[in-house]
């Protein structure tokens, strides 16, 4: 009688010599149907297309069993679900500090991360920090939300309204983007630039590093 060569792991289901019922209904190598065929007829059949047979739906009655490659079918579920944990969204909070009275340039830069950021998914808490005289005019802070909010509309949406908290005021932003989404676009943009680095693989490194030099002190600030 055949014997499945390995171990046993109460979670995985039955296989081979294993199962120990009188008869089961028997899937074959492609989904088709068998029919309900003793045990010992299923192993010879395992054995004849050098499967395992393998309980699928062992609460049926009889039970389910499958011909298949055991083995293979335990890799690719792994994969499977290590493509799955890969590609998982994970909803990500950035934040983003500013000062009541911030300059022109500053802003646009603050500005700048919080559209990076809401495009790639993220939540971002903006936080307007008060000091000294400053405390005693927080409508400076709130006009500040109000024209940010504004001026990435396009891109998410004010989820949290501004309140005050001690020193600071606080207004939570979210993406009108599901993260999934911002996800296979940026997979999309990053094969793109694969297939035009395999077209023009001169100008695509110095493209590529001038995107490096240019992207690393921005993300360093945004963190900050």
């Amino acid at each position: 009688m055949w014997c499945y060569r390995g171990g046993s792991i109460s979670a995985e289901p039955r296989i081979n010599d294993r199962i120990r019922v009188p008869e089961v209904r028997l899937v074959g190598p492609s989904g088709e149907q068998v029919g309900i065929v003793p045990l010992a007829k299923a192993l010879e059949l395992a054995q004849e297309y050098d499967l395992d047979l393998v309980e699928v739906a062992a609460n049926a009655r009889p039970p389910v069993c499958k011909l298949m490659d055991y083995g293979k079918f335990k890799y690719e579920s792994a994969m499977k679900a290590r493509e799955a944990r890969k590609n998982q969204a994970h909803t990500v909070i950035k934040e983003m500090k500013l000062r009541p009275k911030i300059d022109p340039h500053d802003y646009d830069t603050k500005k700048g991360h919080v559209v990076r950021f809401l495009k790639q998914g993220d939540k971002v808490k903006i936080t307007i920090m008060f000091r000294g005289r400053e405390q005693s005019r927080p409508e400076l802070g709130y006009r500040l939300l109000q024209r940010l909010a504004e001026d990435v509309q396009d891109l998410g949406f004010v989820e949290s309204n501004p309140k005050q908290d001690g020193r600071n005021m606080i207004m939570v932003l979210g993406p009108h983007k599901k993260k999934t989404e911002a996800m296979a676009e940026a997979r999309e943009a990053q094969a793109a630039r694969k297939a035009e680095a395999k077209a023009n693989p001169g100008r695509s490194q110095n493209a590529a590093e001038v995107e490096t030099e240019a992207e690393a002190p921005a993300e360093a600030s945004a963190e900050a």
